[in-house]
């Protein structure tokens, strides 16, 4: 102990000196703190503000993710509450389109009282070639829908031929498709006549009315209906009218283009007759 007197006692003043003219100094700069308080708050303030810096972020990432998190919870709340209102939306236009159906159902028996048997259906796809015109609808046999059973709109007017038929599908030939041919009268002159579908006028949407008589006396505007003969067709369904009047090459008969009657491209909607009454 003596001999580290005697090499560093020096050195110990000068530190012991220095350190009391900081304490000294320490304790003028604070009248509320001791030296050693000032001190240790001296040394402790960088980490203290550390700690706060961390503590704020921390805290802040918290509010963040509950905000995130609440948020989540909320847009999928949204969601499964704007899937509920698309749904019933979806079902009221269902229940507004079989409303509708069935009012122009009620329309249309009251109307014609012969028709005693139809079948309400949508048409599902539309289908127009060089080679064909018919329509899709979403019944078939399972309802008793069968081929040959003929398609009206909700005003009577004639659309087509029931072609092929499945459980719950059926196609519809329309009555300007080349193979669809019935027995028509023109309505003013009582000349009959058949009208079917012609290649050249298929994609006009017009079709034909053979047979007739060369001195005919059609006019532009006349109606022709089905004749109902032999019984296959309900009769006085209406085809369409009468454009123009041509004679053949032969110049023994005469034929017609017809414009239908239905706007077979607007409709959405038709009625398959499947039972009739034949009046004579």
């Amino acid at each position: 102990m003596k001999n580290f007197l005697k090499q560093h006692g020096l050195w110990v003043l000068f530190a012991a000196a220095v350190l009391s003219v900081a304490l000294a100094v320490m304790s003028v700069l604070s009248a509320n703190s001791s030296p050693f308080a000032n001190l240790a708050g001296a040394v402790v303030a960088p980490f203290r503000a550390g700690y706060t810096a961390v503590a704020t972020w921390f805290n802040d990432l918290q509010n963040y993710y509950k905000d995130t998190t609440d948020l989540q919870a909320e847009n999928a709340a949204l969601k499964q509450e704007l899937a509920k209102m698309e749904e019933e939306i979806r079902l009221a236009k269902a229940d507004r389109e079989e409303n509708k159906l069935l009012k122009e159902l009620l329309d249309l028996t009251k109307q014609r009282r012969d028709l005693t048997d139809f079948e309400a259906a949508m048409i599902t796809e539309h289908e127009v070639t060089n080679w064909t015109s018919s329509l899709t609808l979403n019944k078939g046999t399972s309802l008793g829908i069968e081929v040959g059973d003929c398609v009206i709109d909700a005003c009577g007017n004639l659309v087509g031929v029931i072609h092929k038929a499945g459980t719950n599908w059926s196609t519809v030939l329309t009555l300007v498709d080349t193979d669809t041919s019935l027995g028509a009268q023109v309505f003013r002159t009582k000349d009959l006549g058949v009208a079917q579908g012609d290649f050249s006028l298929m994609r006009k949407t017009r079709l034909r009315l053979d047979y007739l008589p060369a001195d005919c006396a059609l006019l532009p505007g006349d109606v022709v209906v089905t004749s109902g003969l032999n019984g296959h067709y309900p009769s006085g369904l209406v085809i369409g009218s009468v454009e123009e009047v041509q004679v053949d090459d032969a110049g023994a008969t005469a034929y017609a283009i017809l414009e239908p009657e239905t706007d077979l491209d607007a409709l959405t909607e038709v009625f398959v007759v499947k039972s009739f009454e034949i009046v004579t």
